[in-house]
């Protein structure tokens, strides 16, 4: 049978029940479960929403009639942990909140987001609920209040799921306008942000908030708006969740070899087919001891095109991710962000920093004065750079992953960083890789 990518699909229950390529990541939740509440940060399109989607169906007490279907033929429906499908299960994506206009537009948009998934719950779990919720229009933690005394009332408790915490907050502290100014009033003092999350760890205690799990790309809002107390288990140094949402060598070359194998291509174009692939989309590590792995959305992407016309897509990046490159305009707009950036394409001395800095506000950063490490470990949350060994004056080596994003950087120099330099101001290396870069051939 033809194999289905699901390029741009997030819906678990639907990628597994349609018979969509899916690598089985199931295994995992026994592990997760044990750790309690999770903070989980990985780059733009690393599958963090399909993750979500994953523990959205797994936990859901109104779908335990699908579990078999579902489930069944996965690593975790062999051998299903006791809390499967006992919970009320809600999820907020902050990359549907508004990010322009002023603070109290801003918030009003949080505001209805967050009580338009609440109005959703009261109707999908109605036979479940003995009690109504009340929604407050102007008070959103009200109308979560009301929907965990609505909750305590039942045998269940709720599991919340937050997808992009730190979405429309980034998007606001990279604006041109005010950026600066509205993120602070959002998060420092009694911000929106820091108040919502208050809220969450408070009513985490007992009353009716049983479990959450929160995903994102960067520490930063986090620590702004918890003034440094942890809300949640980090979890993104660790090995073992190295790859929960990327792709292994190994895995990339069978099913590269199964589609490779369908377009009857030669043994010879399969190989440099793969060199391609590993060439532009591997070389993330999240842990410092992880495995190199994929980035799922890129190969997925690749993949599709392959199947479709027996060709390498004719843009090696795929334009969902482009966005990336305003994340590197803003980076180099803090101190020592261009110089970071000049140094990560200098193949001939590497990126070090004594470590990765897993807690750092806006502030910290912007008054990071000579030291590199900020915006080192800022381009390291967003995929930027990768984890890439230990120097012998143990200092952690960073490099630019692959050349999808190598192509990134230079697009990046070379529209808005040359013309500030002289050409012996920018080393040879990079000029060098820069007149290399080129898109990849067909087949």
């Amino acid at each position: 049978m033809k194999l289905r990518f699901p390029y741009g699909i997030c819906d678990f229950e639907r990628i597994v029940t349609k018979k969509y390529f899916y690598i089985d990541r199931t295994d995992r939740i026994a592990d997760l479960e044990e750790i309690g509440n999770i903070l989980f940060l990985r780059p733009r399109r690393f599958g963090k929403s399909m993750l979500l989607s994953m523990l959205e169906n797994y936990y859901d007490l109104a779908k335990a009639d699908k579990f078999e279907a579902v489930f069944g033929h996965l690593a975790i429906g062999k051998n299903p942990t006791s809390e499967h499908n006992q919970y009320f299960v809600m999820k907020w994506d902050f990359s549907m909140v508004e990010p322009h206009g002023e603070v109290a537009d801003i918030r009003q948009s949080l505001y209805d987001h967050i009580n338009g998934c609440i109005k959703d719950f009261a109707i999908y779990y109605r036979n479940f609920l003995k009690q109504e919720i009340e929604i407050d229009r102007a008070n959103a933690l009200f109308s979560f209040r009301s929907l965990l005394t609505a909750v305590k009332t039942t045998p269940h408790r709720l599991y919340l799921l937050i997808d992009e915490y730190d979405n429309f907050a980034n998007e606001v502290m990279v604006s041109q306008q005010r950026g600066q100014q509205r993120y602070e009033e959002m998060l420092y003092g009694e911000g929106m942000l820091k108040t919502l999350f208050k809220v969450i760890k408070g009513t985490a205690a007992g009353m009716g908030l049983e479990r959450f799990f929160i995903t994102g790309v960067s520490p930063v809002v986090m620590s702004d708006m918890t003034s440094g107390q942890n809300i949640a288990h980090n979890i993104y140094f660790e090995p073992e969740f190295n790859d929960l949402c990327g792709f292994r060598e190994e895995e990339v070359a069978k099913i590269f070899q199964q589609v490779a194998t369908e377009c009857h291509l030669p043994p010879e174009k399969m190989t440099e087919g793969l060199d391609t692939m590993r060439t532009f989309y591997n070389g993330y590590s999240f842990a410092y001891n992880g495995i190199k792995i994929y980035n799922p959305t890129l190969v997925l992407y690749f993949l599709e095109h392959l199947q479709k016309d027996c060709q390498y897509p004719r843009e090696m990046l795929d334009q969902n991710l482009a966005s990336d490159r305003k994340k590197l305009e803003y980076v180099a707009s803090i101190p020592r962000g261009e110089r970071v950036i000049l140094k990560a394409v200098d193949e001939q001395e590497p990126l070090t920093v004594p470590q990765l800095v897993t807690r750092f506000g806006v502030r910290e950063m912007v008054e990071a004065g000579d030291d590199d490490t900020f915006a080192a470990s800022l381009l390291y949350y967003l995929g930027a750079l990768t984890l890439e060994g230990i120097a012998p004056n143990s200092q952690l080596i960073l490099k630019v992953p692959n050349l999808v994003m190598r192509g990134l950087y230079f697009e990046r120099l070379q529209r808005i960083l040359l013309p500030q330099f002289k050409p012996n101001d920018i080393n040879e290396a990079g000029y060098a890789i820069l007149s290399r870069w080129r898109p990849a051939p067909h087949l």
